[in-house]
């Protein structure tokens, strides 16, 4: 039986690869965002991950209201994390009182071209 806890815990160690994207509130000034994804930064390399990517996606507007907030600010981070320690960033995720959604989506592999996201945003301001 210790054999096939050991197995496990070992296979949790291993360093995975998320696209963790972060939705703060809407009365937040960009600044302020940008320092909310610096404090996420820092957790992450706290918990042993490194943050590949950072995108800021703006203010959008919600599907439907979220903690009577109609708009939000998103942040997308690319990052290489310990797979057992997902859980304490979506835990520190939950306490954090501006941040009102959050998603850690596991990947194969990072994309090293901007998101789909991103790539809208440019052509909006371009247009």
């Amino acid at each position: 039986m210790t054999w096939g806890y050991q197995l496990l815990e070992t296979k949790g160690n291993k360093m995975a690869y998320y696209e963790s994207v972060l939705v703060f509130r809407q009365d937040l000034t960009e600044p302020q965002v940008k320092d909310k994804a610096e404090k996420f930064t820092q957790i992450i390399k706290e918990l042993g991950g490194n943050v590949k990517s950072t995108e800021f996606w703006g203010l959008r507007n919600l599907a439907y209201i979220i903690r009577k907030n109609r708009k939000a600010h998103y942040v997308m981070l690319n990052i290489e994390l310990p797979g057992n320690q997902i859980a304490e960033l979506e835990r520190r995720s939950r306490i954090d009182e501006d941040v009102i959604r959050f998603l850690n989506v596991r990947v194969e592999e990072l994309s090293k071209n901007p998101s789909v996201m991103m790539k809208k945003n440019t052509e909006e301001e371009v247009a």
